[in-house]
């Protein structure tokens, strides 16, 4: 039988910690988030261009920690929405800007 000290006691684990963070997280944000329309990596879209506004579409994965296959789709969605604008950066036409 695992005592309390044991690291194999599930609240013993970071891991498990982390999850249960998450979790919490997620049960205070879904309501006010579900208020605005919008999902929590949307919000952290908008957090990322409160601070830069006009970073490119790369950038933003970066410091998301999503990849192209991630962050183009939940980007087009919000300019659909009218909530974002996408834009080719005037220097190099292979950027995109969000503003």
């Amino acid at each position: 039988m695992a005592t309390k000290a044991d690291p194999l006691r599930l609240d013993s684990m970071l891991c498990f910690a982390v999850y249960a963070a998450g979790h919490a997280f997620t049960r205070f944000y879904k309501p006010r988030l579900d208020a605005l329309g919008i999902t929590y990596p949307q919000y952290l879209v908008f957090m990322v261009l409160w601070e830069a506004d006009g970073i490119t579409v790369k950038t933003l994965g970066d410091r998301l920690f999503l990849d192209s296959g991630t962050i183009t789709p939940l980007i087009k969605r919000l300019e659909a929405r009218g909530l974002l604008r996408r834009q080719r950066d005037d220097e190099d036409e292979r950027q995109v800007r969000i503003f």
